[in-house]
């Protein structure tokens, strides 16, 4: 293979009038394909191009409510590493950028979203069958778009590019490297061990039209010195032809994760705090029960990254040895609720006498009744007793609510203090109304008691009034004052993916 990345760049001016796309894919999942994406996306915005996000079809739990855009008003879901790019890209998130996301439900089915619209419950072998053709149309339809409206598209991949029992329905993949024209970047992770064997072998398990395409290579989570892999990466690119245009080393820039597999380690906590100077006895914790359905676990970032706070992730037979409990989203109320209930952790919840905040199903759980309608799997009309912390019930419809929504709070309870106007998104499909004595956070919206909160608002740790009250909150209800201690200010995580790009990644084919 010769100079790929300049016969890339000039077929892409040859053929088409529209935007220039670039797919960032990697050799497996989980190997950096989102942060390298979100730098390439903020160091373009940077340097003035009018760039966006793209990535045909996500699985993920964790979604953002965004804008339509030209698709209609109201709002729509889109996964959370594309709402981060447009941030990153300095553009307002709309459904176009993740134009199909399903979200797995347990028992080999995933909900179908395609264009922000939740169209049912399907499995692997009825959403091939009946739906991706559909899929491939919507996806192919909003890069169009995309491509029309803007200079650049920055596309990411999902899990491995080469992968030839799927080839002919990788819509992320194959297909959007096809239809846009794409010019690829490879990613590989040094850390699983291999890469040189990965990257190879991705190479040669691709179609002779993709292979074209690759423009390079970058090798991430990198630990040591650089001259280390010279032999390495002079051997590839030998028998290759194709660069390695950078070696990144391990960084956690702070990005939101996509998936649970990005989760800490059972018992082990998520990130402590930006300020390794506060001294352990003036820190608190706060415990977030794993769920074995958990979404949206990226509500608990913001939290974990304040002085002082840690935030533990709590395998469901675990003590619940805390100052404040926060109950995640689920994909699965009921069943959730149900595995609280046999592991103990209900129990233990519901004898805690700390502050607790409950976000979308965890406000479900925490409410005194939960009707199962017909989206939980369990039967019309089947009740099951929450937690009883507060006075509310939620039945279960087939609409779905996705919004994203700004609201003036009222501090109650564990948000005490919290004022002016906050922002976020709701994506449910319960409906919760109050049936005893408890304050509303949000007119009409949301319950609170002196000491437990809860709302379907995702994103409220986000909002600095409410981060600050309830982490003031927990710390006097735990009898500890501020934490002492020099706070070193961070950069934005797009700005540190940026930088780790610029730095040690050649992007001169890029520029171009």
């Amino acid at each position: 293979m010769a100079d790929g990345s300049a016969s890339a760049d000039d077929r892409s001016r040859e053929q088409r009038d529209t935007a220039r796309t670039v797919l960032v894919a990697g050799t497996a999942s989980h190997v950096g394909k989102s942060t390298v994406a979100a730098g390439l996306c903020r160091l373009l915005a940077d340097r003035g191009v009018d760039v966006v996000p793209y990535k045909a079809q996500n699985m993920s739990n964790n979604a953002r409510a965004v804008s339509k855009g030209e698709r209609g008003d109201g709002g729509g879901e889109i996964g959370i590493s594309q709402y981060v790019q447009a941030r990153a890209a300095r553009v307002p998130a709309t459904v176009d950028m993740n134009p199909v996301l399903l979200k797995p439900r347990g028992e080999g089915e995933s909900q179908v979203v395609v264009h922000g619209e939740a169209l049912g419950h399907y499995s692997a072998d009825s959403y091939y069958d009946s739906y991706w053709e559909r899929a491939r149309e919507a996806a192919r339809e909003s890069w169009e778009r995309l491509a029309a409206d803007h200079d650049v598209v920055v596309a990411e991949g999902a899990g491995s590019i080469a992968e030839p029992n799927l080839r002919e329905r990788d819509l992320a993949n194959v297909e959007t490297a096809r239809f846009a024209d794409a010019e690829i970047l490879l990613v590989a992770d040094i850390e699983r061990g291999g890469v040189f064997a990965s990257l190879v072998g991705t190479l040669e398990l691709l179609p002779e039209d993709l292979r074209e395409r690759v423009v390079g290579a970058v090798i991430t989570k990198f630990r040591g010195s650089r001259e280390i892999l010279v032999p390495g990466i002079e051997d590839f690119e030998q028998r290759t032809g194709v660069p390695v245009l950078g070696v990144l080393p391990y960084d956690d820039p702070g990005l939101p994760a996509e998936d649970s597999v990005s989760l800490p380690p059972e018992g082990k906590r998520s990130l402590e705090g930006t300020d390794d100077n506060v001294p352990s006895e003036q820190c608190v914790t706060v415990a977030v029960p794993r769920l074995p359905r958990i979404s949206n676990f990226t509500d608990f970032e913001p939290l974990a990254r304040v002085p002082g706070i840690r935030v533990a992730y709590l395998p469901l037979d675990a003590p619940l040895e805390a100052d404040a409990v926060v109950l995640p989203g689920t994909k699965n109320t009921v069943d959730d609720l149900l595995a609280l209930r046999e592991s103990g952790m209900a129990a233990r919840i519901e004898c805690f006498d700390g502050p607790i905040v409950g976000l979308c199903g965890g406000y479900q759980l925490l409410g005194e009744r939960i009707t199962n309608g017909s989206i939980e799997g369990t039967g019309e009309g089947d009740e099951f007793e929450g937690l009883g912390l507060l006075p509310v019930e939620t039945r279960f419809e087939t609409e779905k609510h996705v919004e994203p929504v700004s609201r003036g709070i009222s501090g109650v309870g564990p948000l005490s203090g919290a004022t002016g106007e906050v922002s976020g998104y709701e994506i449910h499909m319960g409906r919760t109304r109050l049936v005893g004595d408890a304050e509303r956070p949000f007119r009409e919206s949301g319950a609170a008691t002196e000491r437990v909160f809860g709302t379907y608002l995702h994103g409220l740790f986000e909002n600095e009034t409410v981060r600050r009250a309830f982490v003031g909150n927990v710390r006097e209800a735990a009898g500890l004052d501020e934490p002492t201690g020099e706070t070193v200010p961070q950069p934005s995580p797009y700005d540190r993916a940026a930088t780790l790009l610029s730095e040690h990644v050649d992007l001169g084919w890029l520029y171009e």
